[in-house]
């Protein structure tokens, strides 16, 4: 099958699945296309063994060995999700709650990190799995960050006050540059790429890949707003939008920083009083619109094929109660870690304990698919230089 009748078909299950759940659950679209993926995955699992001489997973693994998520996810569809997501934060709200936006970023991540990572370690024996504990470091580092692609889409439904959306957008957004820069380091002890990893090692990747990206963001996204002000065309300004995320995204990983964390920063320059002063009115409503319009496509098919990669992973009893233990362990896990990253930092004391149970809820079925099994979790983990 060729790319287009690739994406035709995936086009197609999305819009059933869609239908589907608008008629019958009414959840939020993303969740609902996720779920029933999910459960026709396990359907198929299920009845599988009960047809002798016919795999009913070859067709839909075929299908997504053609797709390759990861590198689909990385090399191309997140470039425009955090692009769409970072444009529509209010950056002079962000800069307000800079403390806490950081202390839950940086300290709540690498907290959420260890502690997912040491409550694995003792559950994996339990159930007779020798697991190394530098594998647990690995789940942590890719369950602990929050789903930004989800929040800020969440966050603007729900109508929080644009402070509170400032904090969880900016944390969610921010996270995932920690969260890669503790598993690029881990990742190589785990599989016996390197022998050891000290605490410079971290330091100096965090420095070059979350504060290299940072700052080449910014300069590429302050270029970009000068280069296209006083330009009086809507195509021009959509243009540069396209090509500000895809060329900043592409730079900082060819670069070896992290491009999640580039794309973001160049992304919110569309936010501030700059960037409103270089795009007229009429040109930010298109753009917007189509933002908007390519991040619910985009999560759409992103949530269908997380739901479908269970055909991926064979099923077995141990992983699966693994699994049903580590999704509480992980809640728990990231309201200690908000708790206490935000110790110091003492939100606002109306806000604490709303705040407390919001930021808590990262997205937890999302990240199911590939909880409690390392191997499953690397097949759709990230690669390093995201």
């Amino acid at each position: 099958m060729n790319s287009l009748g690739l994406f035709a078909l995936l086009m197609l299950g999305a819009t059933c699945f869609g239908v589907l759940n608008e008629r019958l659950f009414k959840l939020p679209l993303t969740i609902g296309i996720l779920l029933i993926s999910m459960v026709i995955s396990m359907l198929i699992m299920l009845i599988n063994p009960l047809v002798p001489g016919y795999d009913l997973q070859h067709i839909p693994r075929t299908l997504l060995g053609q797709i390759n998520l990861p590198e689909t996810l990385l090399e191309g569809a997140l470039s425009f999700l955090l692009f769409a997501g970072a444009m529509q934060v209010n950056l002079g709200l962000l800069l307000s709650r800079g403390k806490a936006v950081a202390a839950l970023a940086i300290l709540g991540t690498v907290l959420a990190v260890g502690l997912l990572a040491g409550a694995a370690w003792l559950v994996f024996p339990l159930l007779g799995m020798n697991v190394p504990f530098s594998w647990c470091v690995v789940l942590g580092a890719i369950l602990a960050p929050t789903d930004p692609v989800s929040v800020v889409g969440m966050l603007r439904r729900l109508g929080l006050p644009e402070a509170l959306q400032a904090t969880f957008a900016g944390e969610s957004l921010f996270n995932d540059g920690v969260g890669i820069v503790m598993y690029g380091t881990v990742i190589g002890l785990a599989t016996g790429g390197v022998h050891s990893v000290a605490m410079t090692d971290f330091i100096v990747r965090f420095l070059v890949e979350a504060v290299g990206g940072g700052v080449l963001g910014g300069v590429l996204g302050w270029v970009a707003l000068k280069i296209i002000r006083g330009v009086q065309d809507m195509q021009i300004d959509l243009l540069a939008s396209l090509a500000l995320a895809t060329g900043t995204y592409s730079l900082a990983s060819s670069l070896h920083m992290s491009g999640p964390i580039a794309v973001v920063v160049a992304g919110m320059w569309l936010a501030t009083d700059t960037g409103k002063r270089a795009i007229p009115e009429h040109s930010r409503q298109e753009l917007t619109t189509f933002w908007g319009l390519i991040d619910e496509i985009l999560n759409a098919l992103l949530f269908l094929l997380i739901g479908f990669e269970l055909l991926e992973i064979t099923p077995h009893l141990p992983n699966l109660v693994a699994t049903l233990i580590i999704i509480p362990l992980s809640v728990i896990v990231r309201g200690l870690s908000v708790f206490l990253s935000t110790m110091p930092v003492h939100l606002k004391k109306g806000e604490r304990g709303r705040a407390l149970g919001v930021l808590t809820w990262d997205d937890p079925i999302g990240r199911s698919c590939c909880r409690g099994s390392p191997n499953a979790c690397c097949s759709l983990s990230p690669r390093p230089g995201y």
